[in-house]
């Protein structure tokens, strides 16, 4: 059995992407790590190039800026490196450069490629997601966040990524017949000083994120204050140890109180009935469980 990894990455410096750790995450579970490091305003190249690690291979692209609008550029560029990866390959493990997979995982995730390897009907693996919020000490627990998603794949070419790369699709239409695995996805893209998170929103602002994001932004007088969100817990679980230095090295503090839940009256049922039944009913999926 062979795990090619693959990944995409532009600005990592400038926008504090904890890309290192996305990488350095999954280099024991893949056999390759392809990385497409779009042409970027920083030495995000020597970033990666610094890893060291004789697994990962570069793919250097050009993004399409013309293809911002929607995140378009990103289902564009994670096809690039999916299209790269060896084709003696089975399985493909996608990752994006603000997720982290712990180690804790790494033994599950070979197990579970290795027990649907010729089960050629299963074309995608599904993790579980946490999605950190403000520090390290917060995660999203409310419908807003989506809970799983597809991140391995089956090597096959006519596999696509889907509108903004959340997710991957066969065709124009066609989810993917997937496995949910015991294995979950960190995802960090929400934890950064309030300077730094204010300075990534309105870079994206500029690109994909759309006219009222950026009228939110103008119209704000002070840095993001973490201040918008319907519901978080407080995580009492360990981090994966390739955050540890990262984690270490935070100078800012969030004050945010889990209390405080912002719902309406169908959003507060909905979310009641999950956290009593364990399940999530009548949420979007990017994928088929079979």
């Amino acid at each position: 059995m062979k795990i090619s990894g693959f990944t995409i990455i532009r600005n990592a410096i400038i926008n504090d992407y904890p890309a290192v750790e996305a990488i350095t995450s999954i280099l024991p579970v893949v056999d390759e790590m392809v990385v497409a490091v779009g042409k970027s305003d920083d030495d995000t190249l020597g970033l990666i190039r610094g890893i060291g690690s004789g697994k990962i291979r570069i793919v250097e692209t050009e993004w399409d800026l013309s293809q911002l609008q929607g995140g378009r550029v990103m289902a564009i560029e994670t096809d690039k490196a999916f299209q790269s990866i060896a084709p003696d390959s089975d399985w493909g493990f996608y990752i994006q450069c603000d997720e982290v997979v712990h180690e804790h995982y790494h033994g599950a995730i070979r197990r579970a490629c290795e027990q649907y390897l010729h089960d050629k009907q299963v074309l995608g693996l599904v993790f579980g997601y946490l999605h950190f919020y403000g520090t390290y000490d917060y995660v999203g627990d409310s419908r807003r966040w989506y809970n799983r998603e597809i991140r391995i794949i089956r090597n096959d070419q006519r596999i696509h990524s889907f509108k903004d790369a959340q997710g991957f699709r066969m065709g124009v239409k066609d989810r993917l017949p997937s496995k949910l695995i015991d294995a979950q996805v960190y995802h960090y893209g929400w934890v950064k000083s309030p300077e730094k998170m204010d300075r990534k929103l309105r870079t994206l602002s500029k690109n994909w994120m759309g006219k009222s994001m950026k009228a939110a932004l103008d119209a704000r007088e002070t840095v993001f204050n973490y201040d918008d969100f319907d519901s978080l817990a407080k995580f009492s679980g360990t981090h994966p140890e390739v955050m540890q230095q990262r984690i270490a090295a935070k100078n800012w503090q969030v004050d945010i109180d889990i209390s405080r839940k912002r719902f309406s009256m169908k959003k507060r049922i909905m979310y009641w009935l999950e956290k009593l039944t364990g399940k999530r009913f009548f949420a979007f999926r990017n994928y088929r469980l079979i």
